[in-house]
């Protein structure tokens, strides 16, 4: 068995440790119910950005526009709402479709014309901010609650109840256990090596616990916060469609070896269109969370969150060279760097030393996908 992800999992489990002890013995309120929760709420919001850039950099391209596109598509949502009068849901469909359309004409010229994704997608961060400050006209638009607007805010202030919250707990453990069952048993039936019952046992009791700690502790504030629920929605919608459908595998073969898939007959520009078809729809959800998690769009918002997704894709275990990468790395890698920035916020560090921060971790990070991957 490779013990290379073993290795980068404990790494990632370690540092994640000495962050939070040392925020924790710091500032003691890290630790609090109510800031674990509101933790919860930044890192879904992190998280779900670093899995739609996971989808791009698996075939071994790149996204910096996906910050700017958080605050063009939450702007263009808040702008439909609140100055046009319309419905939110309607709002929110139509900024999703049009972040769909947008990334899949990227994705087509960088696979059709040729061009690399890294001037692209550059590209794109400058036009869409500029169209961002277009649509709010440098103002603040602010999503206030009431009428058809709350939905919009709901998705980052509405709290699951406590029973709620366990039952779900509940069912995802258990669909975690069968999961793992399914995958020893369809490993036994092809002859392959699978591990002991009881390492299978103790990865899903590791796993179960990790989930039921959600609930247990997101219940002493409010609840669950619904942004969690859908992180969790998408990571095991991410999950299935990497691991188990042939645009997955498609994924994974490209970024390998791109030459060996083409002559495989894998459709590489099918694909990497897709990839960052399915990313456009991402970043328009991360921009509606961002967004409502601000209360407001401002000229601010989605602001290098490009950076945070691509670190935690790395931290997680990501090739920037592609072929490599998995969710629940990005959900790892995500988390560290939710709780770096929550923390340094509690301290009341400037926004100077949080910036250092971030760009130290980035380039550890690559420097630890270095050591660690084993790759050319």
């Amino acid at each position: 068995m490779n013990q290379k992800p073993q290795l980068r999992l404990l790494s990632m489990a370690l540092a994640l440790l000495l962050i939070a002890g040392y925020f924790a013995i710091r500032e003691p309120v890290f630790l609090s119910s109510r800031n674990l929760s509101l933790l919860s709420i930044e890192l879904s919001v992190t998280a779900v950005l670093a899995l739609g850039m996971l989808l791009v950099l698996l075939p071994g391209q790149i996204d910096l526009s996906a910050g700017s596109g958080v605050g063009l598509t939450g702007g263009v949502a808040a702008v439909l709402i609140i100055e046009m009068g319309l419905p939110a849901p309607v709002a929110l469909v139509l900024a999703a479709l049009l972040a769909l359309v947008i990334w899949t004409l990227m994705g087509a010229l960088i696979v059709q014309q040729r061009i690399p994704a890294f001037i692209i997608t550059l590209g794109g961060l400058l036009v869409f901010k500029g169209l961002h400050w277009l649509v709010i006209q440098n103002q603040t638009v602010p999503v206030a609650p009431g009428g058809t607007q709350n939905i919009y805010l709901l998705l980052t202030t509405y709290y699951l109840p406590s029973w709620a919250g366990y039952a779900l707990a509940g069912v995802v453990a258990t669909v975690l256990l069968a999961a793992r069952l399914a995958a020893r048993r369809r490993r036994q039936k092809y002859g392959l090596v699978t591990e002991d019952p009881e390492m299978t046992f103790l990865g899903w009791f590791v796993y179960a616990q990790l989930v039921l700690l959600v609930p247990l502790v997101t219940s002493q504030y409010r609840g669950v916060p619904l942004a969690v629920v859908i992180l969790g929605l998408l990571a095991a919608t991410v999950h299935i469609l990497l691991q188990h459908t042939s645009f997955g595998r498609y994924l994974y073969a490209i970024g390998g070896n791109e030459e060996a898939a083409l002559i495989s007959g894998v459709p590489i520009e099918r694909t990497v269109i897709g990839a960052f078809s399915l990313m456009g729809l991402i970043v328009a959800l991360g921009g509606f969370m961002q967004t409502a998690y601000g209360g407001a769009s401002t000229s601010t918002v989605g602001s290098l969150m490009e950076l945070d997704a691509v670190a935690a894709c790395v931290i997680g275990g990501t090739s920037l060279k592609g072929g490599r990468g998995s969710v629940v790395g990005v959900l790892f890698g995500a988390l560290i760097m939710a709780t770096l920035l929550n923390g340094l916020t509690l301290m009341a560090f400037s926004p100077e030393v949080k910036f250092i921060a971030r760009g130290v971790v980035l380039a550890l990070a690559v420097w630890m996908d270095v050591k660690l991957s084993g790759q050319k």
